[in-house]
């Protein structure tokens, strides 16, 4: 009765390893599959960072990013649609055909040398589909690839102006986004961009936080979507420069701006590391009557993407906003200066600072050879400013207030 009584309980010890052992194999091979069991093993909850994506997908989307983040280079920006390019080739006297469009984006990306300075072009879904005439008369998005140049497009949006919010928009696109992507891809593109616009108005007490917050988790939804698709989402909150707003106003409310975006994509489950910004220079209003340094700026800007912005995001690449060229490249250069130890790629994606000057070189004609000269130059700075080595003259990138 005694041998009985201990083999007993020594049975019961030899079965649980053998169990323990059964359930570890269980869980590590349910973990096999990192699509569908990594988000098994978060669960339900927010902040998982792509668990849903597989290693693969997570691997390409970051090879894009990383490609994209590279030092010294940055984003020439043609996503403008047909209607936005014609009336810049009309104030010059350029006839807006799909042919002068699709030449004009030839020479962005096939200038001698663009490939050093670009990692990345932003296109129109017109463009898309287009072909370049050089030899082997390849689709544009193959072509910016065997230049090294990353291709991406701009989905078509519609802004809505948000019912009692005196102005203040969101952008509409989100219900067909996914299907539009999944064509964007099986034409080339490597990434997308949804820009998001804002207006400082401190006497209408705008942007309100629920503008602020309906944009930026339209812009958190697109990233998920973009992600599921295989496409790098680029996400703009763009703030308009118009205004008498102080530098530090602008501070203030860029920083709750972008600190809502990563909020948002966070709690989305969007894959940070696969991601890139696109933001606003952060600037005093253009009527703003205080005086403020080139100095003062870049700092300003440092500050807000210390105090908010997640590391694991590869690039901030500025829009120009109507900034000048030299004013534009004058603020990136002194932010990289500055920015010290803070790991973040900061660079640029710029359309009319590099484009308006090219077109002030036609007269009712397209001057392709001109206009290809001068981009390489603004190219030149641009990079030079995105390695801090752009030396401003004195005064490019202060702010002046409006002359009495």
């Amino acid at each position: 009765m005694a041998m009985k009584m201990q083999l007993k309980p020594s049975s019961v010890a030899a079965q649980r390893p053998a169990a323990a052992a059964r359930r570890v194999a269980a869980v590590r091979a349910q973990a096999s599959d990192a699509s569908a069991n990594t988000l098994a093993l978060v669960g339900v909850h927010s902040c998982h960072n792509g668990a849903h994506l597989s290693k693969a997908r997570k691997a390409e989307l970051e090879a894009v990013a990383a490609h994209i983040a590279q030092h010294g280079k940055g984003i020439t920006a043609c996503d403008e649609g047909p209607g936005t390019i014609g009336d810049r080739f009309a104030k010059y006297g350029i006839t807006n055909t799909e042919e002068n469009r699709r030449a004009y984006r030839q020479m962005l990306f096939e200038a001698e040398g663009a490939g050093s300075y670009l990692s990345a072009a932003i296109l129109d879904p017109e463009t898309l589909y287009q072909r370049t005439t050089s030899p082997g008369g390849k689709l544009f998005p193959d072509q910016l690839k065997e230049l090294g140049i990353m291709p991406g497009v701009k989905p078509h949006l519609k802004v809505y102006a948000l019912p009692g919010q005196r102005g203040s928009t969101v952008m509409q696109g989100l219900d067909s986004l996914a299907a539009r992507l999944e064509e964007y891809k099986k034409a080339g593109a490597v990434f997308a961009k949804w820009r998001s616009p804002f207006v400082i108005d401190e006497a209408a007490g705008q942007p309100s936080d629920f503008v602020i917050e309906a944009n930026m988790t339209d812009l958190a939804r697109y990233a998920l979507i973009c992600q599921d698709v295989g496409l790098v989402p680029i996400v703009e909150p763009d703030v308009s420069m118009s205004g008498t707003h102080t530098l530090e106003a602008a501070v203030a409310i860029n920083t709750k701006i972008q600190s809502v975006l990563y909020r948002a994509m966070l709690e989305h489950g969007v894959f940070m590391e696969g991601a890139i910004l696109k933001s606003n220079i952060v600037n005093p209003g253009k009527k703003c009557p205080l005086p403020y340094s080139v100095d003062d700026i870049a700092q300003a800007n440092i500050d807000v993407f210390r105090r908010v912005m997640p590391v694991a995001i590869r690039s901030a690449n500025f829009l120009s906003g109507g900034q000048s060229l030299e004013d534009a490249s004058a603020r990136l250069s002194v932010m990289n200066q500055k920015k010290g130890n803070f790991p973040v790629n900061l660079s640029f994606s710029w359309s009319a600072a590099l484009q308006m000057p090219l077109f002030a070189l036609c007269r009712g004609e397209l001057k392709l050879k001109e206009m290809e000269a001068l981009y390489v130059e603004e190219l030149k700075i641009a990079s030079a400013a995105a390695k801090g080595e752009y030396k401003p003259k004195p005064g490019q990138g202060d702010h002046k207030p409006p002359a009495k």
